[in-house]
């Protein structure tokens, strides 16, 4: 993937994010019906990514998809000052989130090929938006112009930069229109060239991983997570995300998730002591792009709804804390055996797509 590309997605997935915490927490966050919002605007910005996924690949247009989605968060700024509706504007803004997401990650998929480390490295910036986002929207700082304009900027320089050479908004790659004619070219003999490098029932433990990783975000929980620690954890779930990616290109996917998983295991045990703990959720978060990458191979020619399904797996995780009810991790073993069922879930998946990628180099196909 060229880096000008990767470079302006990934920057636009930080601010994409920031923009939409910035809204949440300065516009709407004093709403009554607050807690309603934070759930509308997470179901818009990750469930929806599902069936928007399938329109998505069918569309063919990533570079496009992905500068609506920045035009639409921006226009929920200006839709919170004229009509005033928390719920909706919460709506728009997970809308715009969602398209971006969808644009941005099939684009990354289709040019990395069977890369990980574009997909870590695009990914990664999210949760720094959120977390500065955040802590801005909580602020009384005068800086809310901030998210909308540098949205419409994004937008342009999406248009602009990451369309094909001749400035056409069509995707080079798009595996989606790829199959249609091949399909009408070559008959029913090339289905079995189109067949998914794996079972898709291979998708099944890979969601329930994304669903158990989500869990983990949202209810995992140091005593020592204040101050200057804080930061350090930040950029720990941010880098590691990045990490992840390059070793899997580095060690192949199934050494990478075992070592990542399994030391993290080992470090969650010392999960009170900062180091530890911070060493473990870097080691965690390594498994984000491998599991991306995975459901992507697996169906190599919707990636989009590949996507959108694991992101509907992030969604599920935050119900149980949107719920209010009391989080199943109380103390550093916990943290050590969802580490371990998440291996034991992400492994046989893994080692299948390995296993199949070898059958095709020897036999051709």
């Amino acid at each position: 993937m060229k880096r000008t590309n990767l470079t302006i997605y990934s920057a636009a997935h930080f601010w994409v994010d920031f923009s939409c915490a910035l809204l949440m927490f300065r516009c709407i966050s004093s709403a009554s019906d607050f807690a309603l919002c934070l759930l509308l605007y997470n179901f818009f910005a990750f469930a929806m990514q599902m069936p928007l996924g399938i329109l998505a690949d069918r569309f063919n247009h990533n570079a496009l998809t992905a500068a609506l989605g920045c035009i639409l968060t921006a226009a929920a700024y200006p839709l919170y000052g004229l009509c005033g509706v928390p719920a909706l504007t919460a709506c728009m803004a997970g809308l715009g989130n969602a398209l971006f997401h969808l644009g941005g990650g099939i684009d990354t998929l289709n040019h990395s090929q069977k890369k990980g480390a574009a997909l870590g490295i695009f990914v990664s910036p999210g949760a720094f938006g959120l977390f500065l986002g955040t802590k801005l929207g909580k602020s009384t700082l005068p800086l809310l112009w901030f998210g909308p304009v540098g949205l419409f900027v994004f937008a342009i320089l999406l248009l602009w930069f990451c369309t094909t050479g001749k400035r056409e908004f069509t995707a080079v790659s798009s595996p989606f229109r790829r199959v249609l004619l091949r399909l009408k070219r070559s008959g029913a003999n090339t289905a079995f060239h189109l067949k998914p490098t794996s079972s898709p029932l291979w998708l099944i433990p890979l969601f329930l991983v994304v669903v158990l990783r989500s869990y983990m975000g949202m209810n995992q929980s140091f005593s020592w997570k204040q101050g200057v620690w804080s930061w350090v954890l930040l950029l720990a779930l941010v880098f590691g995300k990045a990490a992840g990616g390059c070793l899997m290109d580095r060690i192949r996917p199934v050494p990478a998730a075992i070592g990542s998983l399994g030391l993290a295991a080992l470090l969650y045990f010392g999960a009170g002591i900062p180091v530890c703990g911070t060493l473990a959720v870097f080691l965690f978060n390594m498994t984000m792009p491998i599991t991306l990458w995975a459901a992507a191979r697996l169906l190599p020619g919707a990636k989009g709804f590949a996507f959108g399904l694991l992101t509907f797996g992030l969604f599920l995780g935050y119900i149980p804390s949107a719920a209010g009810l009391p989080s199943l991790l109380h103390d550093s073993l916990s943290y050590v055996l969802l580490s371990l069922v998440s291996m034991a879930l992400l492994v046989p998946p893994l080692y299948a797509l390995q296993s199949d990628g070898r059958r095709r180099q020897q036999t051709g196909f």
